[in-house]
């Protein structure tokens, strides 16, 4: 018995499903889309709060932080997908296959669960990093205060843990994300 392929599509026609699809954003992966899962009380107030606490930071600089609507291409991966936060610096660049996908976010930020963690943490991980413009991608746990930062640093990536009572620096925006205020503006306490 054989087991039934996946269809596999050319990246416009993901943009027209994308395009038709109101309810359920996707994830394009080199022909493949896969529907992308709604998140937890939690995963919503850690992402909105760090956008929160992002845009105060970078309000009047060329910097913005997004939310989870940002389109993110990653030409180099054949990889189109939705970060839970991110940030871009002027100029802004957008795909050349679809403007409304942006390829130079400076950080990246993905709040983990349960079902996505793994694919968060090496996969998608290894595909973000395949962008030039990349400099910090963020994990943050929603079932415990931490937060792990992968840092470009030259050629290499550098990883560090936070936890309570500390702050991770986020250099590329000259920003350090205090992890208390993180979670106690989120709502959650452990």
């Amino acid at each position: 018995m054989r087991a039934a392929l996946r269809p596999r599509f050319t990246f416009a026609e993901y943009l027209e499903i994308e395009a038709l699809s109101r309810e359920i954003k996707h994830e394009y992966i080199g022909g493949e889309v896969f529907a992308m899962a709604g998140g937890s009380v939690e995963h919503s107030a850690l992402a909105t709060t760090v956008i929160g606490l992002l845009f105060a930071h970078l309000r009047g600089s060329p910097c913005q932080p997004h939310g989870s609507d940002l389109q993110l291409r990653i030409p180099a991966a054949d990889v189109a997908t939705y970060a839970d936060a991110s940030v871009v610096c002027e100029p802004l660049e957008r795909d050349s296959e679809s403007p409304a996908h942006v390829t130079n976010p400076r950080v990246v930020v993905e709040v983990l669960s349960p079902s996505t963690e793994r694919y968060d943490r090496e996969q998608k991980r290894l595909y973000y990093g395949l962008l030039d413009s990349l400099c910090e991608y963020v994990l943050i746990a929603q079932d415990r205060p931490r937060v792990e930062v992968w840092r470009r640093e030259g050629e290499t990536w550098t990883h560090a843990v936070y936890g309570p009572g500390t702050h991770a620096p986020l250099p590329s925006i000259d920003y350090d994300l205090d992890i208390d205020e993180l979670y106690a503006a989120a709502g959650l306490r452990f």
